[in-house]
């Protein structure tokens, strides 16, 4: 007897997925900036380097159920007043999403696609500063469910604070 190889059963069609749909379609750097101004004097400069991070994350909905999420990450460390480096990067996905209502569609794109372009943004960004001839930095691990559930929480403050005034 042969087998059947196209997953049909009794000359039927397979149904088309029913639920949510999550896929990774690419992920791929949009952008990459590494400077040291003050290389090489920096490298003797006494005192102890300070780090500011700046974290964000935009959608793009391209269509078609499509999603383009770009987290990007700023690092800059000074040591006094003078900047040592300064590290830009923006990592970016595309994620198929569909039979998703909007608010866990949203939840989606605020937290498990960050957390899959996270540890490409970590190692691009040690491997620039570590290639500047700068001690490795590792980004610590961020929490996006928690990011997502305090802005979700602010938004809800704030529109009950609108109601109130109204």
């Amino acid at each position: 007897m042969a087998e059947n190889t196209n997953g049909a059963t009794n000359g039927q069609a397979n149904p088309a997925p029913t639920g949510p749909q999550l896929s990774l379609q690419r992920v791929y750097t949009k952008d990459v900036s590494f400077e040291a101004p003050g290389s090489p004097q920096i490298f003797q400069a006494p005192g102890q380097p300070n780090i500011e991070l700046n974290l964000s994350q935009r959608v793009a909905n391209l269509g078609n159920d499509l999603y383009e999420v770009v987290l990007s990450v700023t690092a800059t460390c000074k040591v006094e007043d003078k900047t040592a480096y300064l590290v830009e990067v923006q990592q970016a996905g595309l994620f198929g999403l569909s039979g998703f209502d909007d608010a866990n569609r949203q939840g989606v794109l605020a937290t498990y696609c960050p957390n899959v372009l996270f540890p490409y943004v970590r190692q691009l960004v040690s491997e620039l500063i570590q290639g500047g001839g700068f001690p490795p930095f590792l980004l610590q691990p961020i929490n996006f469910e928690a990011l997502y559930a305090e802005q979700m929480r602010r938004r809800a403050e704030a529109g009950t604070g609108q109601a109130a005034n109204a």
